[in-house]
């Protein structure tokens, strides 16, 4: 995720990193290059001449702009889908800390934070297992760090390893409740916030296993790019040689919009513009221990370039 200052107005025009013009550079080079052969076929120093009207640009590009538009927000919902799901998982968290410190049985404070522990250390656990689900990625060193062996070793065994951590922290108020510390009421505020972590997880696995249909994507695809192509030939008679700089530009803004709506159509992945899930995942295994008075040992996520992961 990208993570800077607000930028005055004329040091945003130069903006680079955290825009998607380095990708777009060398498609806009072939666009620049058309358009001078465009100019060069307009002016008569080619042999071959190639004048278009500007009428069926206009209409397409209507056309397309509006399809751009509905694109870039169906990935805009996942994106911001997404973040309300992680911001949900800080929420019940947090929750089900506080309750597995206030709710049980009056009873000495310490016996209360060492058993609330026992919580907090498979919770802490659950943003680490789901981020390495939704990004594909090995889980084992950081749930090492935090899991003791032989839960680790249950954890690591199975598919679905935040459903199994979800498993762990269900069987944790049971075996409160058997042992009569928490009665019936506790138990209920302990499974609504637990049925909430496995919305949260259901949900990110949703957006994560469901792109947006590849048909509606790759006709929207090749329609800017076959638009962008053609649009030289379609400016040169009225602009003439001031093709290249409009044709690069328009190009720029449509397959820029593309481009972006491609990006964060996985908002779980490890691109620039992406959710900085390992911040995120840090930042709620710190919150659970700092519910339970413990001192803040753990790394804070800095940008670097201006990019957080």
């Amino acid at each position: 995720m990208i993570v800077r200052p607000h930028l005055q107005w004329f040091r945003m025009l130069l903006a680079w990193r955290g825009s998607v013009l380095p990708q777009l550079l060398p498609r806009l080079f072939i666009v620049l290059c058309l358009s001078f052969v465009a100019v060069a076929a307009h002016d008569h120093i080619l042999r071959v001449t190639v004048n278009l009207s500007t009428v069926p640009f206009s209409l397409i590009g209507i056309a397309l702009a509006v399809f751009l538009g509905f694109r870039n927000n169906a990935s805009y919902d996942r994106y911001w889908e997404g973040r309300k799901l992680w911001g949900q998982l800080l929420n019940e968290t947090r929750s089900l800390t506080r309750e597995a410190l206030t709710l049980p049985h009056a009873g000495e404070r310490n016996d209360a934070v060492t058993r609330a522990r026992e919580l907090v250390t498979v919770l802490g656990a659950l943003p680490h297992a789901l981020r390495h689900q939704l990004r594909h990625t090995d889980p084992q060193t950081d749930l090492e760090r935090i899991l003791p062996p032989a839960l680790l070793a249950r954890v690591m065994a199975s598919r679905f390893r935040p459903m199994t951590l979800l498993l762990c922290a269900s069987e944790w108020v049971r075996n409160e409740t058997r042992e009569g510390r928490i009665d019936g009421y506790a138990v209920l505020a302990f499974e609504r916030n637990l049925n909430g972590l496995s919305d949260v997880i259901g949900g990110c696995e949703r957006i994560a296993t469901t792109p947006l249909p590849f048909a509606y994507t790759v006709m929207i695809h090749r329609t800017v790019y076959f638009f962008c192509a053609l649009l030289p030939f379609g400016l040169v008679d009225s602009i003439g040689a001031l093709t290249p700089i409009f044709a690069v530009f328009v190009a720029y803004a449509f397959m820029a919009h593309e481009a972006i709506a491609s990006q964060i159509e996985d908002p779980f992945g490890t691109e620039d513009n992406d959710l900085a899930l390992s911040a995120m995942s840090t930042y709620i295994e710190a919150a659970l221990h700092d519910l339970l008075g413990d001192p803040t040992t753990l790394p804070v996520h800095m940008p670097e370039d201006f990019v957080i992961d």
